[in-house]
């Protein structure tokens, strides 16, 4: 679910949801369950920034380019052509950036543009994840806890990983919007955080932009996923913690893609 706040007029998230292979891919419903039997899956939350609705455009941009760009690096995996995983999404980041670097030098009203980018892809039984800007990536193991995969590409993400100020410290601290890493945004250069976790069925991960984490607290996040109340409970996961952060806050665009695995997919043949 994305939802355009109580402030802003024009959303700037985007989201990504849908199944692929070397041929095609196939766009998925806000609500709904699918197998490997088409190919996998990838799933991406795109926070814009910049003047006017450039930052709209920046978003919507990253996820049409990753559609376009998945079908051929799926093939390439397949064919032992296209290096591993972490190669072709560091490819994948970079062609991005490139599009919006060239957008934002050639028209004045893009100028400065950019976005963040948090990126999950699903082969059976791995997650393999990419990352730049401070949208999160968060894993439920099904026995419990929660925790942040991806780093916040900010100075306060930063101290916070240092173990220099806390949660609490961070969501008031006047440098929490300042990015240090994103795509476009005049960055010259783009090194996104890359990583995979093996995933079990029961398993949970949650994708967001900054704007629900502007409302929840980490707490929040697990107790709403895994043990909501009534009425919330009738709600879809990603609907249920947007209503959630809206409620609290609500002075950001705020996105939310839940997604469960229900089972650990084909194993290969030896």
């Amino acid at each position: 679910m994305t939802h355009c706040g109580r402030v802003r007029p024009n959303n700037e998230d985007s989201f990504l949801a849908l199944t692929f292979s070397g041929s095609e891919i196939r766009y998925l419903g806000k609500i709904g369950e699918a197998t490997f039997q088409h190919g996998d899956f990838v799933f991406a939350v795109s926070d814009g920034m910049g003047g006017a609705k450039s930052g709209e455009f920046a978003s919507k941009i990253t996820v049409e380019k990753i559609s376009r760009l998945l079908p051929r690096s799926f093939h390439l995996l397949a064919q032992g052509m296209g290096g591993d995983y972490a190669d072709v999404l560091v490819e994948l980041f970079e062609a991005v950036h490139r599009d919006l670097i060239k957008l934002g030098c050639s028209y004045e009203e893009c100028r400065g543009m950019g976005t963040t980018l948090s990126l999950c892809w699903f082969s059976p039984n791995w997650m393999h994840f990419a990352h730049a800007g401070d949208s999160r990536i968060y894993y439920l193991p099904r026995d419990g806890g929660l925790r942040q995969l991806s780093d916040d590409h900010t100075h306060v993400g930063w101290l916070r990983r240092q173990g220099r100020i806390t949660e609490r410290e961070a969501r008031s601290h006047p440098m929490r919007n300042n990015l240090h890493l994103s795509l476009g945004a005049g960055h010259q250069f783009v090194e996104p955080q890359v990583g995979a976790v093996g995933y079990e069925p029961g398993d949970r991960f949650l994708i967001c932009s900054d704007g629900l984490i502007d409302g929840l607290w980490d707490r929040h996040l697990d107790e709403f996923i895994r043990h909501p109340e009534p009425p919330s409970d009738r709600l879809p996961p990603a609907q249920r913690l947007v209503e959630e952060s809206l409620e609290r806050s609500g002075r950001d665009n705020t996105t939310a893609l839940v997604i469960e695995c229900v089972s650990p997919g084909p194993v290969p043949a030896p």
